[in-house]
C-alpha cells in the first residue's frame, strides 16, 4: 500500500504534467497564430506569411504596375516573402527555445545543423 508521501508525490507529478500539457497547448496556439509581414522599401509590396512560411497575403499598391516592370515586381514579391519568412522563423525559434534550449542538434543531425535547420526557409512552404 502506498504511503501518504508517495500519494503526494504522485499528485505533484500529475499537476506538473497537467501544467506542462497546458503550456504546450498554449504554445501550439501561439505557433498556429504566428505571422510576419514585410514591406518593400518603396511601400509598393507587402507580404504576410504564416508560421511555416506560407504566403497568407500579398498587397500591392495600385501604382506598382506603373513603377515596376513585371520582373522587378516578381523579384520584389519574392524578396518580401523571404524577409517575412525569416522574421516568422525567428519568432518561432524564440517561442520554441524554452523547449529545446540545449539540444545538441549537430551531434544528432550532423555538422552545421541547428534549430534553424528545422524552420521554414525563405521562399519555401
Amino acid at each position: 500500500m502506498a504511503s501518504d508521501e508517495q500519494w503526494r508525490l504522485l499528485e505533484q507529478l500529475v499537476q506538473e504534467v497537467d501544467q506542462q500539457t497546458e503550456q504546450l497547448r498554449r504554445m501550439q496556439e501561439r505557433m498556429r497564430d504566428l505571422s510576419a509581414t514585410a514591406t518593400s522599401k518603396d511601400g509598393m509590396v507587402t507580404v504576410t506569411v504564416g508560421p511555416r512560411g506560407e504566403v497568407r497575403t500579398i498587397d500591392l499598391d495600385p501604382r506598382v504596375y506603373r513603377k515596376l516592370s513585371p520582373s522587378e515586381l516578381s523579384d520584389t514579391i519574392v524578396a518580401q516573402i523571404g524577409d517575412a519568412t525569416r522574421q516568422v522563423s525567428g519568432e518561432l525559434k524564440e517561442l520554441m527555445a524554452p523547449l529545446v534550449p540545449d539540444l545538441p542538434f549537430e551531434d544528432l543531425f550532423g555538422d552545421g545543423t541547428g534549430f534553424e535547420s528545422f524552420l521554414p526557409r525563405p521562399g519555401t512552404s
